[in-house]
């Protein structure tokens, strides 16, 4: 597995938002997180990427403890995080944005075959990279979140509700993107509230209740259990 956790907990002051979760994702898979809000989805992203400090339990990357490395640290290793609700830096133009996703990278040759793979996978952006992210639609915001991740060509990328605010139409984009990852062999570690999409395109999921896991397996077992059918999938 190149990420495991083991017995992670996870608190924002006396609350416990994450109560002592196993998971693991192998290279090459889509794994999905699902639940409820408040379920944890989010804090265990956080905690994976070093953006909340675990109070117990083990992360491990590629066999290395990385639990207590700190999030640049981290970023640095190879794990990068697209945050819930794009976050993208809205008065600095669309190439200062996806130029930021690759600072560790030299000025030169390198840095512009980024570029030009992330350009090549959203066309849309390579006709606005002069203009300032936050005056694109939610969509192209979400395009510029993606692509400045991937411009750190990230060995596991973690999505945090990417279709959240976006129109069917987008939603649906924003899924065919991630199935493109998937096929070129990325690994994914995805939040989403759109449970049918994201167990449609997982290889593994993990239910969340509480702060804790309720049911995990093969993602294609899971969407056809009665009781997440009941609960996520609004149908019977």
């Amino acid at each position: 597995m190149i990420l495991e956790v083991s017995r992670l907990e996870l608190a924002y002051g006396h609350t416990r938002a994450v109560k002592g979760i196993d998971l693991a994702v192998a290279a090459g898979q889509v794994v999905c997180l699902i639940g409820a809000n408040g379920a944890g989805k989010t804090s265990i992203l956080r905690g994976i990427s070093g953006l909340l400090r675990s109070c117990r339990g083990v992360i491990r990357f590629d066999g290395r403890d990385i639990s207590h490395l700190p999030a640049h640290e981290i970023a640095a290793a190879g794990i990068v995080q697209v945050p819930e609700g794009r976050q993208v830096f809205a008065s600095l133009s669309v190439a200062e944005n996806l130029r930021l996703g690759a600072f560790l990278v030299p000025h030169g040759a390198e840095l512009t075959r980024r570029l030009g793979a992330v350009l090549g996978r959203f066309p849309v952006l390579a006709k606005k990279l002069g203009v300032a992210a936050g005056l694109l639609s939610g969509g192209e915001q979400q395009m510029v979140a993606l692509g400045r991740a991937l411009m750190a060509e990230p060995r596991v990328l973690l999505l945090d509700e990417p279709s959240m605010g976006l129109a069917p139409m987008l939603v649906e984009q924003i899924f065919s993107i991630i199935a493109d990852l998937k096929r070129e062999g990325r690994t994914i570690l995805l939040v989403e509230q759109n449970a049918e999409a994201a167990l449609e395109i997982a290889d593994y999921a993990y239910v969340l209740e509480s702060g804790r896991v309720s049911l995990s397996g093969p993602a294609a077992e899971i969407a056809h259990d009665p009781a997440v059918i009941g609960a996520y999938l609004g149908r019977r």
